[in-house]
């Protein structure tokens, strides 16, 4: 059975950490590249960061870079977020996703740009919650 499981969310306050992680089961998770979105409430889900198939290519919106860090180990099967210096703005849910596509997350692409229907299969997410 096809499965991604997202967890590692809580709550923090503003300038604390976490890392979420994605963990796949009844496949390979290596073989695709793999998307972090989030949806704040009342708002649409947008894409936050993206890994290649080949892990040569990272993106981030430029709202988390240099705090945010996605990263793969393929022996654990599973994609993680490192998420530092969160903000309240950073409050969502945040859900993994992967897409079998050719191009999806490539050198050409930037994470301002992912799209939903461009990724395949979905966690259940995970709440962040940042508050002091």
């Amino acid at each position: 059975q096809v499965q991604l499981v997202e967890s590692g969310g809580n709550t923090v306050q503003p300038g604390g950490s976490l890392r979420l992680s994605c963990a796949a089961s009844g496949f390979t998770l290596g073989r695709y590249a793999v998307g972090w979105f989030r949806q704040a409430p009342g708002q649409e889900r947008e894409g936050v960061s993206c890994i290649s198939d080949s892990d040569s290519i990272m993106h981030h919106v430029d709202s988390v870079k240099g705090r945010f860090t996605i990263s793969r180990d393929h022996g654990k099967n599973t994609v993680y977020l490192e998420m530092t210096n969160l903000q309240p703005e950073d409050t969502a849910i945040y859900y993994c996703a992967t897409a079998g596509a050719w191009g999806v997350c490539g050198p050409h692409t930037r994470a301002e740009d992912m799209k939903a229907s461009e990724y395949d299969y979905w966690g259940q997410g995970t709440q962040v919650t940042i508050s002091s």
